[in-house]
């Protein structure tokens, strides 16, 4: 399975809000899970079964618990049983759908 999430505090004080170091902290137990994984401005995504996905998001989720008193987590997962290394491979197909639609 692959599964995009973000995860961040909430009621932070402060004129800055910055999340950054939250965000660090839940990054860093992603990389460190060994699962495929890339994070981008919005986003983390994970890639693997199940079970270990989803006790990675929860120790991110309670890393960042650490920086306030709530937290938000927003998750979209896309289940394809059987199927791996989608995480660089539906990326594959896209551009060689845009390459196709540019070089007819």
């Amino acid at each position: 399975m692959l599964v995009a999430f973000s995860v961040a505090p909430s009621g932070l004080e402060g004129p800055e809000g910055s999340v950054h170091d939250a965000v660090a902290a839940a990054v860093r137990i992603v990389r460190e899970s060994g699962l495929p994984n890339r994070t981008t401005s919005m986003f983390t995504e994970i890639e693997g079964e199940w079970d270990e996905v989803f006790d990675v998001i929860r120790r991110a989720t309670e890393a960042v618990g650490e920086y306030g008193p709530r937290v938000s987590l927003v998750l979209k997962a896309d289940i394809r049983p059987g199927r791996t290394g989608e995480i660089d491979a539906k990326v594959d197909r896209l551009e060689a759908a845009l390459d196709r639609q540019d070089n007819p």
